[in-house]
């Protein structure tokens, strides 16, 4: 990792990072490769499987039939990580593991290659804790089942892998159980420039960084690559740096529910104690913010199954029937409105992008999301700023970004 950064204990969260120059808000704070990563399954027919590009027309593995590659040079760099678990993949045809066990197999098929198993991180897979002492009784029986599924899948592979390092797996890899959960627990969602999941990767380093609610750092991806960028000034010694580990567009009894059952600890971030955005959050007429409200399950599923049309007509429907009576900073004109930008930019409607854009991007609210409002815009303009008006366009919201996030960056309170 990037010498901005050291390792450290912190009071109440046990480990984490410090930095140790001053760092200027925007400013790349250190980027990283995955130990180990793959695609998500239900994008596994249109991305590549080694640099995560979406393509019209891939190479499929002969041998799993599984993998995928955009051409014949991603096929051969992919193969020392793919050759393994091509063997697994193709003993359990036509059956695919879920993406948590295919991530902890490629970890395990890393370790064992003394190429791979870097004694550079800051903090080793050996170091990650897997929480089984705070699991629910439920959530550590799903994670059995998982383990069972690890176990199945490289069954096959086993003793090659023992018989290949001439000793047993790394300690770290012995135990199904507590691999399973130490991935769940410590693994990034990789997104494209549009915050598309793309799959899943493991950091070891960065999962060092602790959570706040309103974090001074954002990571965004380049491929499989993970960038940890500052979004505020942080002086040197401060006392750690932070990312929020989930959608922070949620009240705080929802997001202390979210981090309480996945990542196993209550937030007592300044944000939790004050709890200071919720009356923002639920501002305007309540019985019109609730119609916006039991609309989001909907709009979300729309989302999912990337039916953008409909999602953009039902967003675009359901904030002209508010209008006024709900301020732009409630929550759920939020999500709705971040949903409505998205659906714009897959369709390549620029004005509304735009329009929606201009929206969020000036709202406390959203202030570490910014940077990713601003790379939607950013991003899909700039590929698509062909002809002189769309090329205006572009630059008007360019042009704006930077001022809002200049005016975001004088408020002290919000960052």
């Amino acid at each position: 990792m990037a010498p901005l950064l050291k390792r450290f204990s912190s009071p109440g969260k046990g480990n984490g990072v410090q930095a140790t120059a001053r760092i200027i808000r925007g400013e790349l704070v250190t980027s990283a490769e995955p130990l180990a990563s793959c695609v998500s399954n239900k994008l596994c027919r249109v991305l590549c499987h080694h640099c995560f590009t979406r393509c019209e027309t891939l190479l499929r593995c002969s041998q799993c039939k599984m993998a995928r590659y955009c051409n014949t040079t991603c096929q051969k760099q992919a193969w020392p990580v793919h050759k393994k678990e091509c063997a697994c993949l193709k003993d359990i045809f036509p059956r695919i593991p879920t993406d948590s066990v295919r991530l902890a197999a490629r970890l395990i098929f890393a370790l064992s290659s003394p190429s791979q198993n870097s004694t550079e991180e800051l903090y080793t897979l050996e170091e990650h804790v897997s929480h089984l002492n705070s699991m629910s009784e439920q959530k550590r029986e799903g994670l059995s089942h998982l383990a069972s599924m690890l176990e199945l899948f490289l069954e096959q592979e086993e003793q090659k892998l023992t018989q290949e390092m001439g000793s047993v797996l790394p300690s770290s890899c012995r135990d199904a159980l507590s691999l399973m959960a130490k991935v769940t627990c410590n693994c990034f969602t990789i997104s494209d420039g549009e915050l598309q999941e793309l799959g899943v990767g493991l950091y070891p380093s960065l999962s060092l960084l602790n959570h706040d609610c309103r974090p001074n750092c954002v990571t965004v991806f380049e491929g499989t690559k993970l960038q940890l960028r500052a979004v505020r000034d942080i002086s040197s010694g401060e006392e750690v740096l932070t990312i929020s580990y989930i959608e922070t567009l949620l009240l705080t009894e929802d997001r202390q529910r979210q981090l309480e059952d996945q990542y196993h600890f209550s937030c007592h971030c300044q944000q939790c104690e004050s709890q200071e955005k919720d009356t923002l959050f639920l501002s305007g007429e309540k019985a019109t913010w609730l119609l916006l409200k039991e609309a989001v399950p909907t709009l979300e599923g729309l989302k999912a199954e990337n039916n953008w049309q409909a999602l953009l007509e039902r967003c675009h429907h359901l904030l002209a029937v508010v209008a006024a009576e709900v301020p732009d900073e409630n929550l759920y004109k939020l999500r709705i409105t971040d949903m409505a930008l998205d659906a714009s930019v897959h369709l390549q409607r620029w004005e509304e992008a735009l329009r929606y854009g201009e929206k969020t991007l000036p709202h406390p609210a959203l202030s570490h999301n910014s940077i990713s409002t601003g790379e939607k815009l950013h991003q899909s303009l700039n590929e698509k700023a062909t002809h002189t008006h769309t090329y205006s366009m572009y630059k008007t919201a360019e042009s704006k970004m930077e001022k809002e996030m200049k005016e975001m960056s004088a408020i002290g309170k919000y960052l």
